[in-house]
């Protein structure tokens, strides 16, 4: 291929349309005939409903390959009981992209206690039952099926968490990397616009696919290490499998390794063949994370879904705005620094501005842009300076235990673009719904300025924030900082409400159950929950999700940082006790939270008292 198509900004040509991006991507035949095509060159298996937005995945990579001048069709949620569906849009030019969706097929399917869920948010009207569970490992077999030794890549949070040997909760045993299962040829992790392209070129190129197994952010498997050499061998699938240990040893350089720039190349041998993973790919420039935002979505479920009441996932995202990538937040229960990474990149104020104002002219705009942010939405540059030629610390975090004395904190430029979006024609409101890190903010010489704006303008009434747990035992193995953080924040964030005149409130996310988490250090968050007057209506137990250093813990009983064992509540009682003491106020818990309180030594808060957690049986 051509040097130009390395650029993501090259402009599409050889259109037989008048203005075929101004359109949905290619879905049916009838949709091929229109624009001339005979023959796709690639075909996107996805486990969600086809939505045409920047939120979303599939979406992302059909447009960065369509840019790039690749002809790209979509075959949104097949029915995977036959081929039938695989092969609506023809054998394509040079290979299949297979993603389960936006979220792990298994947690979309069930929730924590493994019942099945009754609402699947990415399917048209809501309707669950239009994936199968493992959905890249069925959609990819099917494809085998259908088409024989054709390319397939897998990609997207399900294939990127899996691609080693991994702990799947609802078996509730180790399985296989991904790739074995699904017998796919490559398997793309973390954001993959990059390796997409790359790969798309060398197969143009007329490269076989067994032969493009050298790209950062890929993985594949080889019969031998002979080819292979400055790479780290990681504990073997069977070993993992066996020994608990190991498997927190492995997460634990599986997850030291993960940096675009000093990471190694890793090999964990299962049986008589071997995964590989090739380091991490460098994130996108912000010239080029503004390109991709700016291709000509949709910005809507396609019409086809409109009698079923269309696709409810858009509506949190319709008129929201991406603005960064990354984390450095590293909180242990969470994937993103393992999907993600940690590498910070943030688009441009002129980028997100350019895209507020293709929301604002969308006919159902009301006035209010809902949500701007990232996986963190007051993270948007490097922790520090250091990091952009030696990557990011290794075996250090930037947060915690406490702020790194290298760590950089800006929020100017943030709130700056708050600022010029509220001001746009036709702007009523501009809210900030995504995770803010209430200690980053506080690390701010200008904090109370930042807050005071953020109240005034960026809350709907209440602001959503996650100190997670109060127990600093608890807090140390999430990585998160201890309780009177957030009590400072807390406590900043209703002296600016009422200095502006305004009743807001902070909603505070709590994890019942985390590793580390024992009967008493429930308590003390049920004592804590009492002491702010909260009374949390839902509670997040935790859930064991491939890749997060918090599901090692889980599994394993040791926290692979220190490699020491960690007390983990698995059984049903010990899970319900703590989710229980977390909303001791509910009549129907009162008895079990009499029980926990009892083996925890704590009678002392059964009585009539105000410090009182339950009242004693009568």
């Amino acid at each position: 291929m051509e040097n130009e198509k390395q650029n993501l900004s090259k402009e599409k040509n050889d259109e037989t349309l008048e203005n075929p991006r101004d359109q949905f991507m290619v879905i049916s035949k009838d949709d091929m005939r229109k624009r001339g095509w005979t023959e796709l060159d690639f075909i996107i298996i996805s486990g969600d409903a086809y939505i045409d937005h920047p939120s979303f995945g599939t979406a992302i990579i059909a447009r960065v390959l369509e840019d790039a001048g690749f002809k790209v069709g979509i075959i949104a949620q097949p029915d995977w009981r036959s081929t039938a569906d695989f092969k609506k849009l023809g054998e394509p030019k040079y290979g299949f992209l297979v993603t389960a969706g936006n979220m792990d097929s298994m947690v979309n399917h069930y929730s924590v206690s493994k019942n099945r869920r009754s609402y699947d948010n990415y399917s048209p009207g809501g309707e669950s039952g239009h994936r199968p569970d493992r959905a890249t490992i069925v959609y990819s077999n099917r494809l085998r099926e259908a088409y024989g030794d054709i390319p397939i890549i897998i990609g997207g949070i399900e294939a990127s968490l899996r691609r080693f040997a991994y702990y799947d909760y609802w078996d509730d045993s180790v399985r296989r990397s991904l790739l074995f299962d699904s017998r796919a040829d490559l398997l793309v992790y973390g954001m993959g616009e990059k390796q997409i392209l790359k790969i798309a070129e060398n197969l143009e190129a007329g490269l076989d696919i067994k032969y493009i197994n050298y790209l950062p952010g890929t993985a594949f498997i080889a019969d031998e290490l002979e080819s292979l050499y400055d790479y780290e061998l990681l504990p073997s699938y069977e070993e993992v499998k066996n020994n608990k240990k190991q498997y927190a040893y492995a997460y634990k350089i599986e997850y030291l390794e993960q940096d675009p720039i000093r990471g190694q190349q890793l090999v964990q041998q299962h049986g008589n063949r071997y995964l590989v993973q090739n380091p991490p790919v460098e994130p996108l420039k912000q010239e080029e994370l503004d390109h991709v935002y700016l291709l000509p979505y949709q910005r809507d479920y396609h019409p086809m879904y409109e009698r079923a009441g269309g696709v409810p996932a858009i509506k949190e995202v319709k008129f929201s705005l991406v603005s960064s990538r990354g984390c450095f937040g590293a909180c242990s229960f969470c994937a993103i620094s393992f999907h993600q990474g940690k590498m910070m990149t943030a688009r441009s104020k002129e980028s997100l501005i350019k895209e507020a104002k293709k929301i604002i002219a969308m006919d159902n705009f009301k006035g209010y842009i809902h949500d701007v942010g990232g996986p963190t939405a007051n993270f948007r540059k490097p922790s520090c300076s250091d990091q952009l030629s030696r990557g990011m610390c290794k075996g250090k975090e930037c947060m915690f235990p406490a702020p790194c004395s290298k760590l950089k904190v800006d929020h100017e430029e943030y709130f700056e673009i708050l600022r010029e979006l509220r001001k746009l024609p036709g702007v009523k409101k501009v809210f900030v719904r995504s995770g803010i890190r209430f200690d980053y903010l506080l690390e701010d010489e200008e904090s109370r300025k930042y807050l005071k704006e953020l109240a005034a303008h960026h809350v709907s009434g209440q602001l959503k924030v996650a100190p997670e747990h109060v127990s600093d035992n608890v807090l140390s193995y999430m990585g998160k900082p201890g309780i009177e953080v957030f009590d400072k924040f807390r406590e900043a964030f209703y002296q600016v409400n009422e200095e502006i005149g305004l009743e807001q409130y902070l909603i505070p996310y709590f994890i019942s159950s985390h590793p580390g988490s024992r009967l008493e250090d429930a308590v003390e968050l049920a004592k804590y929950l009492r002491d702010i007057n909260h009374h949390p209506d839902q509670v997040q137990d935790f859930y064991p999700t491939p890749g997060t250093m918090a599901t090692a813990m889980y599994y394993s009983g040791f926290d692979p940082r220190t490699m020491e064992e960690v007390y983990v509540a698995k059984s049903a009682e010990a899970k319900k006790m703590q989710r229980a003491l977390l909303q001791y106020h509910k009549k129907e818990n009162q008895q079990i939270v009499r029980k926990a309180l009892k083996m925890a030594g704590r009678k002392d808060l059964i009585g009539y008292d105000k410090k009182s957690l339950v009242q004693p049986t009568h």
